[in-house]
């Protein structure tokens, strides 16, 4: 007995029925495209609290501030803010400035706004700087921002030349309100060689001296067989990176990084690395600038300082006590010491501390093809470009539990396991190269005390980036 026969049907029209029975047919099918503000915004969110976090285990609750974008008050929601800062302390220059300081809260009419008096609390630089701690006002306004603003109507002609009485403890960070530097969490590497790669001339950079203030050293990386270019980098104790058995929490192996694009661009530069940032990759400016004016001695004063960290600042009028610092040290001399300083990720023009400074050299990053990334920031303050994309270098061997939104999938984290190297993109490391790349061109032209040389004679034989900048170091 013969079998009825079956219908032929092509492919093609059984996917011709099927797509019919569909909401979109004979439209484009719905894509599920991220949201990038809704993302940034978690991004933030989550850096915030990393910093939060760290600082309410050192320093206590309350001890982290976030300040609007658009006014003298902290922001309502951590992803809208501007620049975080202590919410209770002020920097002052010692002497005039304090007295004059003093006398704004000690007025008698406005003792009645304040509850308390103002404190003298520290000296993060001996006889030049001073942290107070300003009483609370009863107009429940912030008493740091709003009185700042107080403060710049009784002396307007110090807010007109951008030279204020007193200013906020900003916190300067590894990374940036919105967008981050890192621009991402790092990831595991394909492939095991640097990038960029490292300098075939071992002598390169011999002479000269580089402090890297960053998060610290791990110091395992001297020993890995992974990154045997880091062998010789060096710092203090109190400088040391420690892991909590094999975890590497946020941000740590930052430093070590850094000083390792150091030294693939400069292989014989002397490396000390200063564990500033230890906080969730934060630290209060007055911190930061004891524990440089304790650690940089005049008389023996690097010729390169590379800070992958900053922040925005209130009114875009800097950093008070980096300021004062860099005077009492002679970073501003433009002579012995170049500052350079990562430009930040937020994609944006505004001024970045201490990148912006005249006496500094603010670095962005571009990708392998000299465009600009697209988080770098950009401006006229931002003197050279480098590659900040999908680097590879040194990193601590455990394991890492990411943070950023989108690297949680149904609120489970990807947890990435690391042997000694790590891809990491952002301006935090475009930093470095710049750096590498100063230090090897001093000692290739038998230049060891003026950088600023070298640096110039790098930018007038580099090709022109964005906004004409040059772009410094391989790509």
């Amino acid at each position: 007995m013969s079998e009825t026969p079956r219908p032929v049907i092509s492919l093609r029209d059984f996917l011709s029925k099927v797509c019919r029975r569909l909401p979109w047919w004979q439209t484009k099918p719905p894509i599920d495209r991220p949201d990038h503000n809704r993302v940034d915004a978690d991004r933030a969110r989550a850096q915030v609290g990393v910093i939060r976090s760290a600082f309410a285990q050192e320093f206590g609750d309350d001890s982290v501030a976030v300040a609007s974008g658009d006014g003298p008050a902290r922001a309502k929601d951590d992803a809208e803010g501007k620049f975080l800062y202590h919410p209770r302390r002020m920097l002052v220059r010692d002497g005039d400035d304090f007295e004059l300081l003093a006398r704004f809260f000690a007025d008698p009419v406005r003792q009645e706004l304040f509850e308390g008096e103002l404190r003298r609390v520290t000296e993060p630089v001996r006889e030049k700087l001073v942290v107070v701690e300003v009483p609370r006002r009863r107009d429940q306004q912030d008493s740091v921002l709003a009185t700042l603003d107080d403060i710049d109507r009784e002396y307007p002609d110090r807010a007109e030349r951008r030279e204020p009485l007193a200013a906020p403890d900003h916190i300067m960070y590894v990374t940036a309100i919105g967008k981050f530097c890192p621009e991402t969490e790092p990831e595991v590497p394909r492939s095991a060689q640097p990038v960029p790669a490292l300098a075939t001339d071992s002598a390169a950079g011999r002479g000269v001296r580089v402090s890297v203030v960053d998060t610290g050293w791990w110091a395992d990386a001297a020993k890995n067989p992974a990154t045997p270019w880091v062998s010789d980098v060096t710092a203090d104790p109190q400088d040391l990176e420690v892991l909590s058995g094999s975890t590497i929490r946020e941000y740590a192996g930052h430093g070590t990084f850094v000083a390792g694009v150091i030294k693939c661009l400069a292989p014989g530069a002397r490396i000390e690395v200063e564990g500033a940032l230890t906080h969730g990759g934060a630290i209060y400016e007055s911190e930061i600038c004891a524990q440089l004016d304790e650690a940089i001695h005049e008389d023996d004063l690097p010729q390169l300082i590379s800070i992958s960290a900053g922040t925005h600042t209130r009114r875009n009028m800097g950093l008070l006590g980096f300021e004062i610092l860099a005077a009492s040290k002679g970073f501003d001399d433009g002579v012995r010491t170049i500052v350079v300083a990562a430009a930040g990720n937020d994609a944006c023009d505004d001024e970045f501390y201490p990148a912006a400074y005249p006496w500094a050299i603010g670095v962005g990053s571009v990708d392998p093809d000299q465009k600009r990334s697209d988080f770098s920031n950009y401006g006229r303050w931002v003197k050279a470009y480098a590659r900040g994309r999908d680097l590879v270098n040194a990193f601590p061997v455990g394991t890492y539990t990411c943070h950023y939104a989108e690297n949680v999938h149904a609120g489970v984290p990807d947890v990435r396991t690391f042997e000694g190297l790590a891809v990491w993109s952002g301006t935090s490391f475009a930093t470095p190269t710049v750096t590498g790349a100063i230090a090897a061109h001093m000692s290739a032209t038998a230049n060891l005390t003026d950088p600023w040389k070298a640096f110039d004679e790098l930018c007038a034989a580099a090709p022109a980036g964005p906004d004409g900048s040059p772009i410094i170091g391989p790509l």
